[in-house]
């Protein structure tokens, strides 16, 4: 298994786990015609872009040449906060969670939060999505609930905070 930062070539790859780990992950959640919408040429034409903007911090998981899953961050637009910045999403093919691969991702994006100075991160995820845990097992502290849009259904969105980069990175060694 290698983590590794990723390059415009990773594209594809990671768009097809950012599609078939939506398609998993919220099925049930997100209404099934937006999921079925999903395709990976728009994804790889998205993830394009987001690797080119160097505001982005992207790191690739990869077994046997094969990206596997993907973790982002980024200071949103909404995150006025000195020394705080978003991990903005961190999405493993179904058949690679639980084996700490996700652990792996989120040490490497903290130590870069770390590196880059930032104390305080903030994650939003889904009340639904199961995988809420994974980030509150890592100390992540509720704060409050929003409502977004997807697909023309209302969902509750939690937004969680990490008040200590160095404390998730021991945990997630």
């Amino acid at each position: 298994m290698n983590f590794r930062e990723a390059n415009i070539g990773d594209a594809p790859g990671i768009a097809k786990v950012h599609v078939d780990s939506w398609r998993s992950t919220y099925k049930g959640i997100i209404p099934q015609s937006f999921l079925d919408g999903l395709s990976y040429e728009q994804r790889t034409k998205l993830w394009e872009k987001n690797i080119s903007d160097q505001t982005n911090t992207i790191y690739v998981a990869e077994n046997e040449n094969k990206i596997i899953g993907f973790v982002t961050g980024g200071t949103r637009s909404t995150n006025k906060e000195v020394g705080a910045s978003d991990l903005t999403s961190i999405y493993l093919l179904e058949e690679w969670q639980g084996q700490s691969v996700g652990k792996k991702l989120l040490n490497q994006i903290m130590t870069s939060f770390l590196e880059q100075g930032y104390q305080k991160i903030y994650v939003d995820v889904l009340a639904d999505n199961k995988t809420k845990q994974f980030y509150q097992y890592y100390g992540a502290e509720y704060i409050k609930t929003v409502q977004l849009s997807i697909g023309g259904k209302t969902l509750d969105e939690e937004i969680y905070v990490w008040n200590s980069v160095e404390k998730v990175i021991q945990q997630s060694k």
